[in-house]
């Protein structure tokens, strides 16, 4: 036995060592991305994603105690407005976001677009040390984003010549600076807030540019986005976008209905609607804020919900004919 075992192990000692096994690096690379793609295919369907579905741009005025018009909350409604959003997954982006479709949210949840037009001293005004005063706009957004986590205190402030009720250009920087800091978007909304329907073309991009070029000089950013006073196109819509001076990539009306996804084909960048936001009174029955968000509710799958990956559109398989060919490289159907 032990002859032939020194026999054996002088045999294995002169074999040849086995031969490495070739990997083809492009066939590795391959299986590895459609695992990959394979577990985010699973990951948005677990979570029912539809990025190809209606998102809802609210719109906001003054936030005051005691309101003049309908377009005015008070404090209480305001908070309950944002609260309600933070109880139902809602989570805030801004206009530029959206219309870019940099909509960068947790799987499950649904966008939300807070707009406030006019720069009122209601939406914005700093105290001495500079810290936004108790119930404005923005120290409720940031109350509500304290008091529910994965609520973020995020909104676009479409803003005229009155900047906050500031005259100094020294108060109105202040104003601007602080917003941009804290995250939040500084668009346009025309120096004068007028019809931009019923003036001519060089008009409308004086309206648009001037305030624009107050805002670049202020904080040094371009506006991405612009609210069209009234909700008014110009003659031409294109003139809100693409003028002397100032390129937009998204216009916003004042209309009654969410909106559709920057990645539907229904998309108009040039016009992109509004929810008025009010109880169901009057015509506000069915088309404001909460009427929508009830039917949002209702119709799930008419909603945009995330699939928490920025860099994939995701949507059920027989909404494909729905995605604009422009993002075709992100199509993640399941």
């Amino acid at each position: 036995m032990g002859l032939l075992a020194v026999a054996t192990i002088m045999a294995g000692c002169g074999s040849e060592p086995p031969q490495p096994v070739k990997v083809d690096a492009k066939v590795d690379a391959a299986a590895r991305l459609k695992a990959a793609k394979d577990a985010k295919i699973r990951n948005a369907a677990k979570v029912k994603a539809n990025e190809l579905g209606q998102i809802p741009v609210l719109m906001f005025h003054r936030v005051i105690p005691s309101p003049q018009t309908t377009d005015d909350r008070t404090p209480k409604q305001f908070r309950a407005d944002l609260e309600r959003l933070a109880k139902e997954g809602y989570v805030p982006v801004t206009a530029a976001e959206m219309v870019t479709g940099k909509i960068d949210i947790p799987a499950g949840k649904y966008p939300v677009v807070l707009t406030f037009d006019d720069s009122s001293p209601s939406q914005l005004t700093l105290n001495a040390v500079g810290v936004p005063q108790k119930d404005t706009a923005v120290a409720i957004m940031k109350e509500v984003a304290a008091k529910y986590p994965g609520w973020r205190p995020k909104a676009t402030f479409f803003v005229t010549r009155d900047l906050f009720g500031k005259t100094t250009t020294e108060e109105q920087a202040q104003a601007l600076l602080w917003l941009k800091d804290n995250g939040f978007e500084i668009a346009n909304h025309t120096r004068d807030h007028l019809n931009l329907r019923s003036i001519s073309q060089a008009q409308v991009e004086e309206q648009i540019g001037s305030i624009g070029k107050t805002i670049e000089q202020l904080t040094y950013t371009k506006p991405v986005t612009i609210a069209l006073p009234y909700g008014a196109q110009p003659k031409k819509k294109d003139w809100a976008l693409n003028g002397k001076g100032y390129k937009h990539k998204g216009a916003f009306l004042a209309g009654y209905t969410p909106a559709p996804a920057p990645f539907s084909k229904s998309f108009d960048a040039a016009g992109v609607p509004r929810i008025k936001v009010m109880e169901k009174k009057g015509d506000c029955a069915q088309f404001c804020s909460e009427a929508w968000l009830d039917w949002l509710k209702k119709n799930p799958d008419m909603r945009y919900t995330s699939d928490g990956d920025p860099k994939t559109v995701a949507y059920p398989k027989f909404k494909q004919p729905y995605l604009r060919k422009s993002f075709s490289a992100m199509s993640l159907p399941y």
